[in-house]
């Protein structure tokens, strides 16, 4: 089979297309065809040398949609369509920069959908961290206000379109102010443009704060965000599209006010059921959730999708469609 292999870190060029052994899966094991697969900040960190768990050389990429070949001793046969994500996928083991890429049955997710392949595989981890950060770590069922910060990321679309589901009325950012028209599009009731600092531009719309923030920038703007939130309200950190992993000073007497909730996620596979993404799956199909998504690419053109990462070029979630 063909799979790009990043040996070090760098950029899009390190990324190298090879024939490599299809690899057999054991009982336990699913080996699916890739079909497509989603791009995701993770994989751009790892390749720029900013996970330093991931060892070198791997196959990258932590989702796909494909079908299976092979899954010896489990309840999946061949030819079934699935999806597959997280779990260690193209971090711990080889993942879906491949042809085929082999999964241990936990992490693979049955489904049935009339989906293209190119819009099925925009789904899995863009639904998963979506759906993981807006009902575990924000629970928003307990809320009427939202402030998505990185809204014009593929996870801040989504959350778009989750919240607005849901009945929340929502903040969305964007650095660019030409992205704004296309926020207020998705739905968006309002939009900031953004800044180290937006808490006091957002309180001349809610003086009292929000309910919920969903944090998608990273470390540099979280202290913002915290006085973005209401009393009683809740943060949650998710993203760093702004590349700043850590705070090098934080004094939580003075960073947290007073009955706000700060929290985190980075789940897994496990934080959705295989019935809870097949539901979202079938709305994306019916129309009745509408996804932003963005270019695909070809597999062979892996290296130009990942340069437009680099660029920030992508204004919805990317797709590489494996033929």
């Amino acid at each position: 089979m063909r799979a790009w292999i990043i040996e070090e870190a760098g950029g899009p060029e390190k990324l190298e297309l090879r024939d490599v052994p299809t690899p057999e899966p054991i009982a336990g094991e699913v080996l699916i065809r890739v079909r497509a697969f989603g791009l995701n900040r993770s994989e751009w960190f790892t390749r720029r040398g900013d996970s330093p768990s991931v060892r070198f050389p791997r196959v990258l990429g932590i989702e796909c949609v494909g079908e299976v070949v092979a899954a010896p001793g489990t309840d999946l046969v061949a030819g079934q369509r699935v999806a597959a994500m997280m779990g260690g996928m193209g971090r711990a083991f080889d993942g879906s920069y491949a042809e085929f890429t082999r999964v241990p049955r936990r992490q693979v997710f049955a489904l049935s959908s009339a989906l293209d392949w190119p819009r099925l595989g925009a789904l899995p981890e863009m639904l998963q961290t979506t759906h993981g950060s807006l009902h575990q770590g924000l629970e928003i069922e307990r809320a009427k206000t939202i402030l998505i910060r990185g809204g014009t990321s593929s996870i801040g679309l989504a959350a778009l379109a989750l919240s607005k589901r849901a009945g929340l009325e929502v903040v969305s950012t964007t650095r660019a102010s030409v992205k704004a028209a296309m926020l207020r599009a998705a739905g968006a009731d309002h939009v900031l443009l953004e800044s180290d600092s937006i808490s006091a531009a957002l309180r001349e719309i809610f003086p009292a704060g929000v309910d919920r923030v969903l944090e998608l920038i990273g470390a540099g703007t979280l202290l913002d965000s915290l006085h973005c939130a209401a009393p009683r309200g809740i943060v949650c950190m998710t993203g760093m599209l702004g590349g700043l992993w850590k705070l090098e000073q934080f004094e939580p007497m003075g960073a947290i006010p007073t009955g706000v909730k700060l929290t985190t996620y980075s789940g897994g596979a496990d934080d959705i059921t295989e019935a809870q993404l097949q539901d979202y799956v079938a709305l994306v199909e019916q129309g009745a959730l509408v996804l932003q998504v963005g270019p695909t690419f070809a597999f062979e053109a892996l290296r130009e999708a990942h340069r437009a990462m680099d660029d920030n070029t992508a204004n919805g979630k990317m797709v590489v469609v494996v033929d």
